[in-house]
């Protein structure tokens, strides 16, 4: 049995997160779930954005599936996601980006994944005034966060037979910053023969993922670049709302949507839970469970292309109850046909 810290988050949070666990019950993985929360609705009552139950669930089971949060805007709050990304060293944000028969874009054929440096790079927010009319923000780029990200990256090709590892920068122009993290590329790509190392500006990256994207199979990158180019990536395969996420570092590990909140349909059974259900089966294959990952991917893959029991924002009428729960079924089904 597994202890999973669970957060429903606020808007549509409570309501997907709700899916993402009756799927993963479904698929006879046992958990114990541990629920707390943060975020406006609890500030809102409690006058805390994270209670420090949040802190002791997280640092007791080490493994989290977490909702949309929103952090209250113009008020000196800061990012909640940032925050526990800090506070616990979560240096790898992972995200697959792959097509799903039946959603109607360009592309058909994208199967990658992104591994964004989580920690540093412009986002360490320092930032300040240095006259009037003029700020100032400071990029850090360090060997130890270059290196563990592209080691990440370049581990998981090997693991999942891939031969590819793009790694986007603009050394071109940030000589020093930019510079330091394509030299740690370099010399990491050097004890994998069998892997190509594809180096990539920024600029071009966003290009040529627009004109194609399947040349792609693994993508590290810094910070910025990796927050940019994750959301493009989405849009490729149909939206946010279709990709799953995950926050990871030496110790611990945080699976979430990648999409905001949305409280314009906050308690109307609207949202599409899938994004949030396959970062559940991401959860799970962290965990070591690939089996059920895999019944869930499937499932999802399969009521997707079937298109009977989809979300409006995917051209269908069912409600976030009636897609969970048709592909519950289709967990079970697959279950019994594997008997």
């Amino acid at each position: 049995m597994y202890k999973i810290t669970l957060i429903p988050g606020d808007g549509i949070g409570p309501e997907i997160i709700e899916t993402a666990k009756n799927v993963i019950d479904a698929t006879g993985v046992v958990i114990e779930w541990d629920m707390v929360n943060a975020g406006l609705d609890v500030y809102a009552k409690e006058g805390i954005l994270i209670p420090q139950k949040v802190y002791d669930s997280l640092e007791k089971n080490r493994v989290a599936l977490k909702g949309p949060i929103t952090t209250p805007i113009g008020q000196g709050f800061q990012s909640i996601n940032v925050l526990l990304r800090k506070k616990y060293d979560l240096f790898a944000n992972i995200r697959p980006v792959k097509s799903i028969p039946g959603i109607r874009v360009p592309f058909s054929n994208i199967d990658l994944v992104i591994f964004r440096e989580n920690t540093e790079d412009l986002y360490i927010g320092i930032e300040k005034m240095i006259s009037p009319g003029i700020a100032e923000a400071a990029k850090r780029i360090t060997e130890k966060g270059s290196r563990r990200i592209i080691q990440a990256a370049f581990d998981y090709a090997k693991a999942n037979h891939k031969s590819k590892v793009a790694v986007v920068h603009k050394a071109n122009i940030m000589k020093l910053t930019d510079g330091l993290f394509l030299a740690c590329a370099r010399d990491i790509a050097k004890a994998y023969p069998e892997i190509q190392l594809q180096e990539v500006i920024v600029d071009n990256m966003c290009m040529q993922l627009v004109m194609n994207p399947a040349q792609f199979e693994v993508i590290a990158t810094t910070n910025l670049y990796g927050d940019i180019l994750s959301d493009l990536c989405a849009g490729l395969v149909g939206g946010l709302g279709l990709v799953p996420g995950a926050n990871i570092g030496n110790s611990m590990a945080i699976f979430e949507a990648v999409h905001g909140s949305a409280p314009d349909i906050a308690g109307k059974n609207a949202a599409n839970p899938t994004a949030v259900i396959l970062s559940g089966a991401m959860m799970l294959e962290h965990l070591g469970e690939k089996d059920s990952a895999d019944l869930i991917y499937l499932a999802v893959k399969e009521i997707i292309q079937q298109g009977e029991h989809i979300t409006k924002d995917l051209g269908g009428n069912a409600t976030t109850t009636e897609m969970s729960r048709a592909i519950i079924e289709k967990i079970l089904t697959l279950k019994n046909n594997n008997l």
